[in-house]
């Protein structure tokens, strides 16, 4: 995508689980497995639904003298994140995911409880 558009940048934080880290990353998938949601799963491990640094990445790309992005997300707190870093998101171009069987509730929360911007 990012070479059909001419190009750009593909900035990847080092945030594991949301934030949480690997290890209660896979704690939170055992709570998955369960029954709960993804987002009840790291409420019970007593975090926020998302410990990621959002704004890292627009402070990140601001240094590297980006005034504005087109962003590749479904996440509205990313669209913040950049936005208060001084970056003008220009466009949101949505991730497309096809629901399945096995992915099916977890977009669903993920649109209901964590305001994703979900193709429909």
């Amino acid at each position: 995508m990012i070479a059909e558009a001419g190009g750009g940048v593909l900035l990847y934080l080092l945030q594991e689980g949301r934030g949480i880290g690997l290890a209660n990353k896979m704690r939170a998938y055992k709570l998955q497995d369960d029954g709960f949601d993804t987002v009840e799963a790291n409420h019970r491990l007593g975090f926020d639904d998302d410990e990621r640094l959002l704004t890292d990445g627009g402070e990140i790309l601001r240094e590297m003298g980006f005034k504005q992005a087109r962003l590749l997300t479904n996440n509205p707190k990313k669209l913040d994140a950049l936005t208060e870093a001084g970056i003008d998101v220009v466009e949101r171009v949505p991730l497309i995911t096809e629901a399945t069987p096995e992915n099916e509730q977890y977009l669903r929360v993920k649109a209901v409880k964590s305001g994703h911007l979900l193709p429909t």
